[in-house]
């Protein structure tokens, strides 16, 4: 099964094409992000409680100039998020419910 999503790429539309595998996602709850002068690479983790390893399911490596444009677009992604469902509430290292907001 494939499924077409309209998306703009310097202006001109693009196709994006998602096979059946990619659209059943992957759940992630612990992110690992590591660079250098030419890439970032971010490693999508799962971390089960209790365990003191966590495993990677996914890598994505992209250019600095790419990580500052999906860093723009999550911003602008949460902020509607919020805006139609109000505050997300983040717990701190001290345990303490925060929201987190733009």
């Amino acid at each position: 099964m494939d499924s077409n999503s309209k998306a703009t790429h310097q202006g001109q539309p693009v196709q994006v094409e998602i096979g059946e595998k990619e659209s059943e996602g992957i759940y992630s709850n612990f992110v690992l992000i590591a660079h250098s002068p030419s890439e970032f690479i971010i490693d999508f983790a799962r971390i089960l409680p209790g365990l003191p390893k966590a495993k990677v399911f996914s890598r994505i490596v992209m250019t600095p100039q790419h990580a500052q444009l999906l860093h723009g677009a999550l911003t602008e992604n949460l902020k509607k998020f919020e805006d139609r469902f109000g505050p997300i509430k983040v717990q701190g290292k001290d345990g303490q419910v925060r929201n987190v907001g733009f």
